[in-house]
C-alpha cells in the first residue's frame, strides 16, 4: 500500500468524525439559541468550557494511553500493551468520578468564576448539573475512540461518533423544542449522544479481545504517571479553545457586556469546527507517526507528517473561504439578534485570518505528542492561552483600542504561537536526527 493511500485511509475517517464532532459542538447552541434567544446562547457559551474540560480530560488520558499502547505493540511488548490499555480504562474511571464530584461540590462558585450572574447563572447551572452527572459517558466516549483508531478501526470510530451525533440531534429536537426542557434538555441530549458513542466503542474493543487485567500497584502507578505525562498535551490541545473562551468571556463582559459574549459564542462555535477538523488530521495521523517512529522508520514518519501539514493547510484554506462568504449568516443560524449578527460578520474575519497560523500549530503539536516529546508539546499547547492572557491584560487598556483590543487578542496570539511552532519543529527534527545517528530505533 502506498504511503499516501495509507495516510488517507486513516486520516479521512478521523477528519469526517471530527467534522461531525464540530457540528456536535454547535447543536446545543443551535437549539437553545433558537429557543431562548441571546440569553440561552450566552449561557451555553459560559457553561460549555466545563463540558469541554470533561471531554478534554477523557481525550488527553485516552490518546496518551493509546500512543503508549501503539508504541509498545510496535516494539512487540504485547503484555505491557495490554497492561497499558487496562491502566487507561481505570484512569478514565477515576477521572470521571473526580470530575463529577468536583463540579457538584463547586458548581456555583465555578460558574461565577466563568462570569455567570443572575439569570445567566441559573440557566448555565441547569445545563452543567446534567453534564456533570454524565461525566463518565463523556470521558469514556472520548477516551476509548483513540484506541479504536490505533487498532486500525478509524472507520468504526467515525460511525461510533456519527451514532452519538444523530442521537444528540434527535433528542435535542425532542427535549428542547418539543418538550420545552430548555438548558437541561440540551444537556440530557448531549449525555445520551456520548453514551451511544461509548457503548459502541466498548463493543468494538470487546470484539477485538484486547483483554483487561488490573496491573499490580507499582506497574499501575507507573502507567498512570506515563499516561498523565503525555496527556497534558492532547488535553491542552483539545481544551485550549475553551481556555480562550473563558478568558474572552471575562474580558468581553467587562468591556462589551452580555451581547459581546453572545457574539463571541457564535464565532467560537464556527471556528471550533475548523479546530476539530485540524484535530482530526492530527489524531488521524498520530497512529501512523507513532508506529513508524517506534519502528525507527524516519523517512516514512516524515512523509506522514508532510501529508498532515498539506491536508491541514488545505482544510484551513477551505474553511477560511467558506466561512468568510457565509459570515453574515452565522448569527442567524443561532437565532441571534440583528445587532449580534452584524457584530459577528464584523469580527469573524479576524479569526479566519489566524487559521493560516493555527493549522501549522495544531499539526506540529500532534506530531510532538505522537513522538512523546512531552515538554515541547506542553510549551506549544499552552503558549497560545498564555499569550492571549497577556494581550487581554494590555491591549484593551490602550485608549485607541478598548473593546477592539479584546477582539484582537486571539488572532495576534495565534500568530505568535505559529512562529514558536516553526522554531520547535526545527529543533525536534535535529533531535530526531541525533537519535537516529546514535543507534537503531527511536524512543
Amino acid at each position: 500500500m502506498s504511503e499516501r493511500r495509507m495516510f488517507f485511509r486513516d486520516v479521512a475517517p478521523s477528519v469526517m468524525a471530527f467534522a461531525l464532532s464540530g457540528v456536535y459542538t454547535i447543536v446545543d447552541g443551535f437549539f437553545v439559541g433558537n429557543s431562548l434567544g441571546d440569553n440561552g446562547l450566552a449561557a451555553i457559551n459560559l457553561g460549555f468550557p466545563i463540558a469541554a474540560f470533561i471531554q478534554a480530560a477523557g481525550t488527553g488520558a485516552g490518546l496518551s494511553g493509546a500512543i503508549r499502547f501503539t508504541i509498545l505493540r510496535g516494539q512487540k511488548r504485547e503484555n505491557e500493551a495490554r497492561a497499558c490499555f487496562s491502566s487507561t480504562v481505570l484512569l478514565l474511571a477515576l477521572i470521571s468520578i473526580l470530575l463529577t464530584g468536583g463540579i457538584f461540590a463547586a458548581l456555583s462558585p465555578l460558574l461565577r468564576l466563568l462570569g455567570a450572574e443572575g439569570e445567566l447563572l441559573r440557566l448555565t447551572a441547569d445545563y452543567i448539573w446534567v453534564i456533570a452527572l454524565g461525566a463518565v459517558f463523556q470521558a469514556f466516549a472520548t477516551g476509548l475512540v483513540p484506541f479504536i483508531r490505533n487498532l486500525g478501526g478509524a472507520g468504526f470510530a467515525m460511525w461510533a461518533m456519527i451514532a452519538g451525533f444523530v442521537t444528540n440531534i434527535g433528542l435535542d429536537y425532542l427535549f428542547v423544542w418539543v418538550y420545552g426542557l430548555g438548558m437541561a434538555g440540551a444537556a440530557w441530549a448531549t449525555i445520551a449522544g456520548q453514551a451511544a458513542t461509548m457503548l459502541l466503542t466498548v463493543f468494538y474493543l470487546v470484539k477485538k479481545k484486547i483483554g483487561f487485567a488490573v496491573p499490580r500497584g507499582r506497574q499501575l502507578a507507573g502507567f498512570f504517571g506515563a499516561i498523565l505525562k503525555v496527556a497534558a498535551a492532547p488535553f491542552g490541545l483539545t481544551f485550549s479553545p475553551q481556555i480562550t473562551t473563558i478568558l474572552m468571556n471575562r474580558f468581553l463582559l467587562r468591556y462589551g457586556g452580555e451581547q459581546s459574549v453572545a457574539v463571541y459564542g457564535c464565532i467560537a462555535y464556527i471556528t471550533a469546527i475548523t479546530y476539530l477538523l485540524l484535530q482530526g488530521v492530527g489524531d488521524g495521523s498520530q497512529p501512523l507517526i507513532s508506529r513508524f517512529y517506534s519502528e525507527g522508520n524516519l523517512p516514512v514518519m516524515r512523509q506522514m507528517r508532510k501529508l498532515a501539514y498539506l491536508t491541514g493547510g488545505a482544510i484551513a484554506a477551505a474553511c477560511m473561504a467558506g466561512f468568510f462568504l457565509l459570515r453574515r449568516d452565522v448569527g442567524i443560524l443561532f437565532g441571534a439578534s440583528v445587532q449580534t449578527c452584524e457584530s459577528v460578520a464584523l469580527y469573524l474575519p479576524l479569526y479566519l485570518l489566524a487559521l493560516i497560523f493555527l493549522f501549522y500549530v495544531r499539526i506540529t503539536t500532534a506530531f510532538l505528542y505522537a513522538t512523546e516529546k512531552s515538554v515541547l508539546s506542553y510549551i506549544l499547547v499552552y503558549a497560545e492561552p498564555a499569550a492571549i492572557l497577556v494581550l487581554l491584560l494590555t491591549l484593551p487598556r490602550l485608549p485607541a483600542l478598548g473593546l477592539l483590543g479584546v477582539w484582537l487578542a486571539v488572532p495576534l496570539a495565534q500568530m505568535i504561537t505559529g512562529g514558536v511552532s516553526v522554531f520547535i519543529r526545527l529543533r525536534v527534527d535535529r533531535q530526531i536526527m541525533r537519535e537516529a545517528a546514535a543507534g537503531p530505533g527511536c524512543g
